[in-house]
């Protein structure tokens, strides 16, 4: 489980007074939680919080270098990005993509370390009506491009059947419920925290919720084993394993790509190939995915 501090605590590992703490929260979006009255701070997401809104960033040792035909991807992954990778590969016999699956928060670092073309993310922001331009404008020092993977549902996994009854979110916090989780810095997870503080319910009172897994199929893999009654997880998992799914939100996966790589020939090839006839099939194939938006440019552009 994540560490949390105090406002005492924050306030001594920022070497700051107290009142200072409660003016970052509300001026400058210190990462807080309110728990029976009180704040908490989780503290890996302090330290981001430090690291994002520190001035003149060194420019990483190893730049990305030219495009040599290898196209790289990090972030938050998903079945269809998966099977749109090996499409993808399949058909540009020149160019090959690669996938390191480190979270959307991870994506995001990489990205600002210039150690990845594009990434992956799904982070919700705190208005819970947009998606990843809050994390990318703190994250970067330069706004990337973002254009829409797809829309897809999120949720919570249940055995087949529900034979635990889960209804809600809510019901996670029976003691009898045991949950399997994703890890910190993935959307997944910034949903699931979400959804537990609106339902005031103290992660550190669900059984499971530090038993973390590296991925949305492996969520359910869990839940199908019997390790566990529920987890987050998209719908499109839940239709694979022939899991019982209660759905929480339909979200929008974007993809971010630095504007001096976005002319790169891998790029827009990978780009290009969203609107392909083989890459809907195989969207048409899954659960639970929207692909109105696919490919459209979300930023620089107005918000959809």
């Amino acid at each position: 489980m994540a560490q949390m501090l105090t406002t005492k605590e924050v306030a001594r590992f920022l070497n700051i007074n107290e009142k200072m703490v409660y003016s970052l929260v509300s001026e400058k979006g210190l990462p807080a939680a309110k728990v029976t009255g009180k704040w908490l701070f989780p503290k890996h997401l302090v330290e981001q919080w430090i690291e994002a809104n520190t001035l003149n960033y060194p420019d990483t040792r190893t730049p990305l270098p030219p495009y040599p035909g290898l196209l790289i991807l990090a972030g938050s992954n998903d079945p269809l990005l998966e099977k749109t990778l090996f499409l993808f590969n399949r058909t540009q016999t020149a160019h090959m993509a690669v996938f390191g699956n480190v979270g959307s928060m991870g994506g995001l670092q990489a990205l600002r370390q210039n150690r990845c073309h594009m990434a992956a993310s799904h982070l919700l922001q705190d208005d819970e009506t947009d998606y990843n331009f809050d994390f990318a404008s703190r994250e970067l020092s330069n706004m990337p491009a973002i254009l829409n993977f797809c829309r897809r549902e999120q949720g919570i996994l249940l055995r087949k059947g529900n034979p635990k009854k889960i209804r809600s979110v809510s019901d996670l916090g029976r003691p009898e419920i045991r949950i399997v989780n994703r890890a910190p810095g993935t959307g997944t997870r910034l949903l699931l925290d979400r959804e537990l503080s609106k339902a005031r319910i103290p992660p550190k009172t669900v059984k499971g919720y530090d038993h973390e897994v590296q991925g949305h199929i492996p969520v359910g893999l869990e839940i199908l084993s019997g390790n566990a009654d529920a987890g987050p997880g998209i719908h499109a998992v839940a239709a694979m394993l022939d899991l019982d799914f209660i759905p929480l939100r339909w979200e929008r996966f974007d993809l971010m790509v630095a504007k001096d790589r976005f002319f790169d020939e891998g790029v827009q090839l990978f780009l290009g190939f969203l609107h392909e006839d083989a890459f809907r099939q195989a969207a048409a194939a899954l659960s639970g995915y929207d692909l109105s938006l696919t490919g459209k440019m979300v930023y620089p552009s107005a918000p959809c």
